[in-house]
């Protein structure tokens, strides 16, 4: 069911989302999804928490590759891996739309909670310093936002001067309904 969550959530969003469009899409009862969760939005969170474990599960595999490596090394590993999970665009779109769903108190705490669980982990395992961190952060930014807007297949002078040396992974095609 989480994983319908992710996936519908992604493709329409908080407010164009409902709780039967998740059930649906998981085959169950909309009733089953209401014994687990008192309403959509804290389905949204459980999808998104879902979301920020995978990409910390997968950051701690990418940081696990280079045990005695340097900051900078590391900090590269986690911005690959990065890079190749949001090729898929469910764990991309999810986090755009709970972004733009901040208004919500449990899904700003949620996001809030998720970046400072990725920001401590790039901290400790590459141990980087501050800026440095900062750096990685912004510029996984960048790229989330160039991949959202997919500017890598755009060949105007603003996407080519901002996916310059960028590394991008091909998205996956969506999955089946």
């Amino acid at each position: 069911m989480i994983d319908s969550a992710v996936h519908v959530f992604a493709r329409s969003g908080l407010s164009g989302t409902t709780v039967a469009d998740v059930a649906d899409h998981a085959g169950i009862s909309p009733a089953y999804v209401f014994k687990l969760f008192s309403g959509k939005t804290p389905l949204f969170v459980a999808a998104l928490e879902h979301c920020y474990a995978r990409i910390l599960d997968v950051l701690e595999a990418a940081a696990s590759r280079s045990p005695d490596a340097t900051p900078a090394d590391v900090l590269d590993r986690l911005g690959a891996a990065y890079a190749d999970l949001i090729a898929d665009r469910d764990v991309l779109m999810l986090q755009v739309h709970a972004q733009a769903a901040v208004d919500d108190p449990a899904i700003a705490e949620t996001v809030r909670a998720g970046i400072a669980r990725i920001t401590d982990l790039a901290a400790a395992r590459s141990r980087a310093g501050d800026t440095e961190v900062q750096r990685f952060m912004a510029y996984g930014q960048l790229c989330h936002l160039l991949t959202a807007v997919d500017a890598f297949t755009i060949d105007e002078p603003w996407a080519t001067t901002l996916t310059a040396a960028i590394r991008h992974t091909e998205p996956t095609p969506p999955h089946p309904h």
